[in-house]
């Protein structure tokens, strides 16, 4: 357990002035999207500590920005109506207008 970088590692200095190393939990990092990486607004987390993470109810909510989803959503109605080709679009969206159009 202590060998792998899933616990944090902070020195201290006990009272009875010994240098000892305690493993602590990270923190958890913000979400960001899954396709242009930046950080997701409207997610608040409860804990600082915990997982436990409050998002908007959306479609893709925790997992895309606002503009990627409007980005995705433009992307499913063009193929829908003929405009554009499933191929014509970047690995990064297919997945996500894949997605929406199956629903």
């Amino acid at each position: 357990m202590q060998r792998s970088r899933s616990l944090a590692r902070r020195q201290r200095v006990t009272p009875k002035k010994r240098n000892v190393v305690h493993y602590e939990r990270r923190a958890p990092s913000m979400p960001h999207c899954a396709i242009c990486r930046a950080e997701l607004n409207g997610i608040s987390i409860r804990n600082a500590k915990g997982r436990t993470r409050k998002s908007n109810a959306r479609a893709f909510g925790g997992v895309l920005c606002a503009r990627c989803t409007g980005d995705v959503i433009k992307l499913a109605s063009r193929i829908e109506n003929g405009e554009m080709k499933l191929n014509e679009i970047g690995m990064r969206h297919r997945e996500y207008v894949l997605q929406l159009m199956a629903h």
